[in-house]
């Protein structure tokens, strides 16, 4: 079995080596998508429970009153002030027999009383996930499969963005492989970047406006496919939208723009980036502003990119001028002796 090695930029292949390396590349590509998927498919009901983490929590009644029908949590409050009053009531009765001073029947009485206001007081309900709702036969099935097929995606990635990589960059030359290489590692990087900072920052005030808007109006039920398809799709674009900075940068390498044409056009770019933020997913004024706000950041961050990028080419551009100045100057000199 040969191995996978990087190829030199000066080695010269044949179509036929080519199509080989590809086809080795993508049975690659291919385990990695199988690995990747087994584990999810073991692993969906953390996957589900991660994505259900932006639901919002309703209150469920309990069946009965007595405690065998109460919430795990209302059973232990319940346990816990019955064995205060149980305690209360043997030093009472302690009082009684005469074991204890009998100023201390009074403070045991109003122990007892307090802890019996104390269970007629305890909620009848506790706060609970909602979890989505399936209506057809299989969509349970089916909608598990399509959750773990993303996280199968974004678990393979890395791989597959790797084989890509190594087929692709022998073909550059050294000057461009040192402009290309840190792009390609920071791609996935602000592309992960993106996509945590969306189930982290976003998702959960976005969900909880959506669900719980108008709620005493309707009954509002997440279905399951929708929702998962809507946390994918916005954790989706805004990974994309990560990528801003590596395509300014480009445009800015391809000598389109400078640093100070950013500046310029900060105005059309802030409108331009809410029309990208309204065409996502959740057009509602929380999910809009949390999709903007890390945008414009990205573009000022951007700014501050290009000015370093544009110093340093000056730079080097000056020196290489000197240089030649120095050169020909030196080449005068020796012309002249």
């Amino acid at each position: 079995m040969t191995v996978l090695r990087p190829i030199g930029h000066e080695e010269r292949l044949s179509i036929v080596d080519h199509l080989d390396e590809l086809r080795k590349r993508l049975f690659v590509c291919f385990g990695a998508l199988v690995v990747a998927f087994g584990f999810c498919f073991w692993q969906n009901g953390a996957l589900l429970n991660a994505l259900n983490r932006a639901l919002p929590s309703e209150n469920t009644a309990a069946q009965h009153s007595e405690i065998a029908g109460q919430p795990k949590q209302a059973a232990s409050e319940h346990h816990a002030f019955l064995k205060i009053e149980q305690g209360a009531q043997a030093g009472l009765a302690a009082v009684r027999a005469g074991k204890v001073p009998a100023a201390l029947g009074p403070v045991f009485q109003q122990i007892i009383a307090g802890a019996d206001e104390a269970v007629k007081a305890l909620p009848k309900s506790y706060p609970q996930k909602v979890k989505p709702l399936v209506i057809g036969l299989g969509e349970s099935f089916t909608t598990t499969l399509v959750v773990v097929g993303y996280f199968t995606l974004l678990f393979a990635l890395p791989v597959i963005l790797y084989q890509l990589y190594g087929f692709v960059i022998p073909a550059l030359t050294p000057t461009e492989r040192r402009v290309a290489v840190p792009s390609m590692l920071a791609a996935p990087a602000l592309f992960m970047a993106g996509v945590v900072f969306t189930y982290l920052e976003v998702l959960p005030p976005a969900v909880h406006f959506l669900q719980g808007y108008n709620s005493s109006d309707f009954q509002i039920i997440p279905q399951a496919s929708s929702y998962y398809k809507f946390e994918i799709l916005i954790m989706l674009g805004i990974g994309l939208a990560f990528q801003v900075p590596l395509l300014l940068l480009a445009l800015q390498k391809a000598g389109v723009i400078t640093a100070r044409t950013l500046t310029l056009n900060w105005r059309y770019a802030v409108v331009l980036i809410a029309v990208i933020a309204a065409a996502l997913p959740g057009v509602d004024p929380v999910t809009m502003t949390l999709e903007t706000l890390p945008l414009v950041l990205l573009y000022l961050a951007s700014i501050v990119m290009l000015k370093i990028v544009d110093h340093r080419t000056a730079k080097r551009a000056a020196a290489a001028a000197a240089q030649a100045a120095d050169t020909a100057e030196l080449a005068g000199e020796q012309g002249v002796s």
